[in-house]
């Protein structure tokens, strides 16, 4: 058995008694997990609590916190927020799509970098704010943008060649 599919095990092993009421709460702990819903997820899931393969993925698109593709090794989110929005965010947002050609909810081809765009990251103060992988990023502007993305690329680089 792939490793995905014993990690889906385990986490439905926990929901003994699963009821279809567990559906998001069963999503959420997969997607901690692995970083995403895996097909496999929806299959085995759909047999545990007997709903249709087509319902969970009809409550997986639904709601803008699951992903169904992994995410990139560095996963931005970028802050629509009132704040954010006044201080420039849509020229951040612009900035990454147009660096990285990728839209929100892509990951580029190489894996690097995914793209969420978020209603509020709860940081108004440090606007327009960016996250990369947990980490904040404070009063951004296309320039700082493009090189935050550019040192992230070249320690990616490093630390595969390192690994090498």
């Amino acid at each position: 058995m792939d490793p995905i599919s014993e990690t889906i095990d385990r986490v439905l092993s926990a929901y003994k008694t699963a009821e279809r009421s567990d559906l998001i709460p069963i999503l959420q702990d997969i997607q901690d997990t692995i970083g995403y819903v895996h097909k496999n997820a929806v299959h085995k899931i759909g047999l545990k609590l007997d709903i249709p393969p087509s319902k969970i993925f009809g409550v997986l698109t639904f709601y803008n916190q699951f992903r169904t593709e992994p995410p990139g090794k560095y996963h931005i989110m970028v802050c629509r927020g009132t704040a954010c929005h006044v201080k420039g965010s849509e020229k951040i947002l612009k900035t990454i799509q147009n660096t990285l050609k990728i839209e929100p909810g892509q990951t580029t081809s190489d894996g690097l970098f995914s793209l969420e765009v978020v209603a509020c990251v709860g940081a108004c103060g440090l606007s327009p704010v960016i996250n990369i992988s947990g980490e904040f990023y404070a009063r951004v502007t296309p320039e700082s943008v493009r090189e935050i993305l550019k040192t992230l690329k070249s320690e990616a680089k490093e630390e595969a060649q390192r690994d090498v």
